[in-house]
């Protein structure tokens, strides 16, 4: 039954107890005792009832790299909500044809393969999709290999090769399953050795797994590993923005082709440009097998994700009409704004263009970095970025501190040149002490400036205060 009550706008506080007593909390994630309630947005920026601007150093986890109400995006949504903003999936319209088009033929381009393209609405459905694909590739197998520290989704399947054991604690496994390698987090690796030779090492341990038999991956008499697929995120995202040593991928893809194991690159929080590159793997010189993105496609608009798969492995005589299904998979609302993202991409040199503001907020963290020992490790790859919060020895991980400069930056109160504002900050890492930053690559230099000024007011209230 309706009720009519909540046609007249409710107050915060109505709308908190409404929010205590009737929303499922498993869908979010609740950070602060009271999560903002926000009202509008606009390029970099989040607004609240009362107006005041939030500047957005985390553009929705990445899934609006080109700014809160962009334009042109929001331009190509409005037209497609006009024309034909649905139908039934086991129908065809164009922009479907001509998003996989797009996306194939770059990644043949890129990366010398041909391959199909397969959509779904979401990152952790898209990587459920890649599963189905590498177990029928495989013949059935369920072990995959992936990184300590790798996200890659909460549904079933997608927790099971994500490392954090408290998404999976309640609800098991269910099918597939990941025995979790060591990703080259140079930070708190060896001090001995570069991030070069430490990549290396990480590289040769993995590889020591099928020495014999008696490592537990090997038949060794036939040559058949046990696991299918190798998951990775080129840079970890929820854990920490971690950037390997270039030459890592090389040598890793090496070990996989040697023993038939597939390479599955999940780009969803890193494509699309937020390294500088469409793909972030292709600053690292190898061709994946399976490619799984979504998010910053539709700039947040509406749902799509979906995947890249070589030939071989996704034509219609080995993964047939109906593997898998959306009722919203490639949806035209979508589809269109992939459309404009791509076409609007091509037309601007956004890697020219990332990698200079990346260059720029790098070094004005690093500058940070010189003024606060708290900080104990920046790095970055275009507008993918890191600050590791530390007590002030530099190194250990000072979780409390990270809490206090995320809880006072959603005050609203921040000197921001003349007027009181906000942060938007998101947190990371394996200790969860870690500040990782995606702005919008739409940002100016100015506003590159004046998160580094209000981070900086953040310090000396959280450290000093």
């Amino acid at each position: 039954m309706y009720d009519a009550s909540l046609d007249t706008p409710l107050t915060e506080p109505e709308l908190r107890t409404l929010e205590a007593d009737y929303c499922s909390w498993g869908d979010t994630v609740h950070y602060l005792d009271h999560p903002k309630f926000f009202e509008s947005c606009e390029g970099s920026y989040m607004y609240d009832a009362e107006g005041r601007p939030f500047l957005d150093l985390q553009m929705w986890y990445s899934a609006v790299n080109f700014g809160y109400r962009n334009p042109r995006l929001n331009a190509a949504a409005h037209r497609q909500l006009d024309r034909l903003p649905q139908v039934a999936s086991q129908y065809l319209h164009r922009e479907k044809v001509e998003l996989a088009t797009l996306i194939a033929r770059g990644a043949e381009a890129k990366f010398g393969r041909k391959g199909r393209v397969h959509f779904n609405v979401g990152g952790a459905q898209a990587v459920e999709d890649s599963l189905k694909l590498v177990r029928n590739a495989s013949g059935g197998k369920q072990l995959m290999f992936a990184f300590e520290g790798g996200y890659h989704g909460r549904t079933l399947g997608a927790s099971a090769i994500t490392s954090s054991y408290r998404y999976r604690r309640r609800y098991g496994h269910f099918g597939d399953r990941a025995q979790f390698i060591e990703f080259p987090y140079h930070f708190r690796g060896p001090k001995f050795m570069s991030k070069e030779e430490y990549g290396h090492l990480c590289v040769q341990r993995f590889a020591r797994l099928f020495e014999t038999e008696y490592n537990g991956v090997l038949d060794t008499k036939t040559g058949e590993a046990e696991f299918a697929a190798f998951y990775v995120e080129p840079i970890q995202g929820t854990g920490g923005y971690v950037i390997p040593p270039r030459n890592f991928f090389i040598e890793l893809k090496k070990v996989l082709d040697r023993h038939g194991i597939l390479l599955v690159v999940d780009e969803i929080q890193m494509g699309l440009y937020r390294t500088g590159k469409l793909w972030s793997i292709e600053h690292f010189g190898v061709q994946p097998d399976v490619l799984v993105f979504g998010k910053a496609l539709t700039n947040g608009l509406n749902p799509l994700s979906g995947l890249w798969a070589r030939e071989e492995l996704i034509n219609p005589t080995v993964f047939p009409p109906g593997s898998t299904h959306s009722t919203f998979n490639a949806n035209p609302m979508g589809t269109a704004v992939a459309l404009e993202t791509l076409r609007m991409c091509a037309q601007n040199d956004y890697e020219t263009m990332v990698a200079e503001k990346g260059a720029y907020f790098l070094a004005g963290l690093q500058d940070l970095q010189r003024r606060w020992p708290q900080i104990g490790d920046v790095d970055g790859l275009g507008l993918a970025l890191r600050c590791e919060i530390c007590e002030a020895d530099g190194y250990t991980p000072n979780k409390p501190l990270l809490d206090r400069m995320e809880a006072e930056a959603m005050k609203g109160d921040l000197d921001g040149g003349g007027r009181r504002m906000g942060l938007i900050l998101d947190v990371g890492g394996y200790h969860k002490n870690v500040i990782t930053l995606a702005p919008s690559l739409e940002i100016s230099r100015e506003e590159i400036d004046l998160a580094l000024r209000l981070l900086d007011e953040l310090f000396r209230r959280c450290v000093t205060g």
